[in-house]
């Protein structure tokens, strides 16, 4: 199997930092199937490129599967496992690029969190569906698609096209998420995996698809080929996805998803096990997910409140902006990020479009941290925190409750944050683990509500508790909603 990228930013060579493997220098990496290299065919100040070659033994292969085919014995040793792009060669990738694919690299921090031009070849992919496929699941990232059918045999045209296409992407991103992008998508592609799918998968996806998946146009189609159709998983995942602020109102309405799943699924399958009916056309009315009920529990408290001045404070890409924008009620409407690439997510969707009288800007998006005053923030009826205080250090939030509270100080000040208690309602989150990577925290009922007191007190304000979601007579609701007043 042979994966390339090429850059050429300049100087090119920089791709070595970004990958943490020196263009001068062969390396191989030992896998449970066989090995990895790592070399670079061209290296110079104009173009780079790196390649992933991993070379399958079908022996180990074998081993490493523990079991046979009775009904086609020689299927073990012969197969195309050694040469096409599948789940191999993203387990090699998760290996050998690790750390560049967490985003980080200490000699070149800038360089890490920027786009950069990319071409990525892989000469032989199996994709169930045609090139048509490939390009349904790489274009809306940004890529320029060149997915070419591979044929049966070139010495007989007749015999038509195999299931393998040459694949080719261009396009500018950061070099994290095209990795990520390629570990997810080279199984979904394949549509098989080289082992068992089990629940910890859940959490793979969700760690390698932020940013991303959570607003594909083909999120849930994605999420059932990369967990083998498993029902219970694909619920789970669905679930967590939609619960990400990344996740566009109209695929949350979409998808047949339930957001609170049961603590266990029994009609999950094992292995050996029938295939599961498509999890798609099961769900005679979708229950409406977890992010859409959150949003409007927001917007019924922020009505209640009487509070037309909204200032959205860590507003990511503007998925509460766009639904105040949609409300008439609401005059003035400003999302402050600190993060420039949710924003500019937040200006492509036209978010800042709308004008209010005398063509002021009735609807206004903000680059700015939590953790500084700023006058900016002054001067609203209310503030809303929808899913923030969870990704900010502990160390650091009583610099966000002077902020909020004590600068800005509005009339009143929305809270949600995860019910940790409820985790154990989803299928597939290992005992103790968060419900999204970059969570610092999540609270039970008990630690958010001493925290809340704490602060109106502190601050003079009063506050009320609202669960959002199904309220779970043992576990409580997955979000817990504080309103602040004063």
């Amino acid at each position: 199997m042979l994966l390339t990228i090429t850059t050429t930013l300049a100087p090119a060579t920089d791709l070595g930092f970004l990958l943490h493997k020196h263009p001068d220098r062969v390396q191989a990496f030992g896998q449970a199937f066989g090995t990895a290299h790592v070399f670079y065919p061209e290296a110079d100040a104009a173009r780079c490129t790196a390649a992933l070659l991993l070379d399958v033994d079908p022996v180990k292969l074998v081993r490493t599967r523990g079991k046979s085919t009775p009904d086609f014995s020689l299927g073990q040793y012969v197969n195309d496992r050694p040469y096409a792009a599948s789940s191999l060669l993203a387990s090699a990738m998760a290996g050998v690029f690790r750390t560049a694919m967490r985003g980080r690299c200490e000699l070149r921090p800038e360089l890490a969190r920027t786009a950069i031009p990319l071409e990525v070849t892989l000469p032989a992919l199996p994709c169930r569906g045609g090139p048509e496929r490939a390009e349904g699941f790489f274009a809306p990232l940004g890529w320029q698609v060149g997915a070419v059918p591979v044929p049966l045999d070139p010495g007989f045209p007749g015999w038509g096209d195999s299931r393998y296409v040459s694949l080719t992407l261009t396009g500018e991103l950061r070099l994290a998420d095209a990795l990520n992008q390629l570990y997810v998508l080279l199984p979904v592609l394949d549509d098989a995996k080289h082992y068992w799918v089990a629940p910890d998968e859940v959490d793979k996806l969700i760690r390698a698809g932020e940013g991303w998946l959570a607003a594909h146009p083909d999120r849930a189609g994605i999420t059932r080929r990369y967990l083998a159709n498993r029902r219970g998983l694909v619920r789970t995942a669905l679930g967590r996805l939609a619960d990400s602020e990344d996740a566009p109102e109209d695929e949350l309405d979409r998808d047949p998803i339930e957001e609170e799943p049961p603590a266990a699924d029994p009609t999950a399958a094992e292995p050996g096990a029938a295939p599961e009916p498509d999890p798609e056309h099961t769900a005679a009315v979708p229950p409406v997910p977890l992010a859409e009920r959150r949003v409007q529990a927001v917007l019924e408290t922020l009505h209640a409140q009487r509070t037309p001045r909204v200032i959205d404070l860590g507003c990511g890409s503007g998925k509460l902006v766009g639904r105040l924008g949609q409300d008439r009620y609401f005059e003035k409407i400003t999302g402050v990020d600190v993060s420039e690439r949710a924003l500019f997510i937040a200006r492509r969707r036209g978010l800042q479009d709308d004008h209010g009288p005398d063509r002021v800007p009735r609807v206004e998006l903000l680059q700015g941290a939590l953790t500084y005053a700023d006058e900016r923030f002054r001067g609203y009826d209310a503030a809303v925190l929808m899913e923030v205080i969870e990704h900010i250090d502990p160390p650091r939030l009583p610099a966000v409750e002077r902020v909020v509270f004590g600068d800005a100080r509005p009339r009143v000040v929305v809270v949600t944050t995860p019910n940790s208690e409820y985790n154990v309602r989803y299928e597939g989150l290992a005992p103790g683990a968060m419900r999204h990577p970059d969570h610092r925290f999540e609270w039970t009922r008990a630690e958010f509500r001493r925290w809340a007191e704490r602060v109106a007190a502190d601050h003079g304000y009063q506050v009320r508790y609202v669960p959002v979601g199904d309220d779970d007579p043992d576990v409580g609701a997955p979000t817990q909603l504080g309103v602040f007043t004063r």
